[in-house]
């Protein structure tokens, strides 16, 4: 098992590839979500392909999420997973899209409502550190591409852990390291080279994306991840590699 250490001082963080105070990177990180909402359903399927679709897909099948769950969503953004959760959960479950950045928990809302979502999700603007939610409180977690921009994730996952029950599941999916080199080397060029001019000519937004590249590189690599959720106390964890391991899902189990 591999487990992190402290590299910098603890009232310090990474933000992309800079290192800034720890108490300012939650409103530099809101910034950049704060200019991307409008565009980030588009961006997503310009940035993969379309295959941030599939990835997601996958992690809804991992779930194990059946008629009568409670589901919480974190990071849950423009709604992609909550939409999916509500129909499988049905109408004597729930699903709770929690964001903790405005601008994209309206997005999300408008969203899902114009696609008739209705009924038995709930939206809560909250951070991954300190969730309001009583302990014990649902059956299955999600963190989709979120768990890098939270700037204590070690707090996050214990967080997380809180809220489940017992036996709960929770899923993080995550950009993550490749594990074929000729795949890191051209990603790491697209990521650079591609991604800023590709936010700058459809969102007018070259910096967004330059962070949203290095921010990647900044998360913990798989084994790196597996360790941190079982500090957390969490059972049974393992991940699936996805894309050659450009991404990776995360699954534990609340013991």
């Amino acid at each position: 098992m591999t487990l992190r250490t402290p590299t910098m001082a603890d009232d310090k963080t990474h933000f992309g590839f800079k290192t800034v105070n720890r108490n300012d990177k939650v409103g530099m990180v809101a910034g950049v979500f704060h200019s991307v909402a409008g565009k980030y359903d588009l961006m997503n399927d310009l940035m993969s392909g379309g295959i941030h679709r599939l990835w997601k897909r996958f992690t809804i099948e991992l779930s194990g999420v059946r008629y009568g769950n409670s589901v919480l969503d974190i990071a849950g953004g423009t709604g992609d997973l909550a939409g999916k959760f509500s129909r499988l959960v049905g109408p004597d479950g729930r699903v709770v899209l929690a964001d903790i950045n405005e601008s994209m928990l309206r997005v999300g809302r408008e969203k899902l409502t114009n696609q008739g979502v209705a009924g038995n999700i709930e939206y809560v603007q909250a951070n991954a550190e300190c969730l309001p939610f009583p302990d014990n409180s649902f059956d299955c977690i999600t963190i989709a591409f979120g768990l890098r921009n939270v700037t204590d994730k070690d707090a996050a996952l214990r967080s997380m852990l809180r809220v489940l029950k017992p036996g709960g599941r929770l899923l993080v999916l995550e950009f993550s390291k490749p594990t074929n080199e000729v795949v890191g080397k051209v990603y790491d060029r697209y990521s650079f080279d591609i991604l800023p001019k590709m936010g700058k000519l459809v969102a007018n937004d070259e910096e967004s994306y330059r962070y949203l590249a290095e921010s990647i590189r900044m998360h913990p690599d798989q084994e790196t991840l597996k360790g941190m959720m079982e500090e957390a106390g969490f059972a049974e964890v393992r991940y699936h590699n996805m894309t050659a391991g450009v991404v990776a899902v995360h699954r534990g189990i609340k013991p």
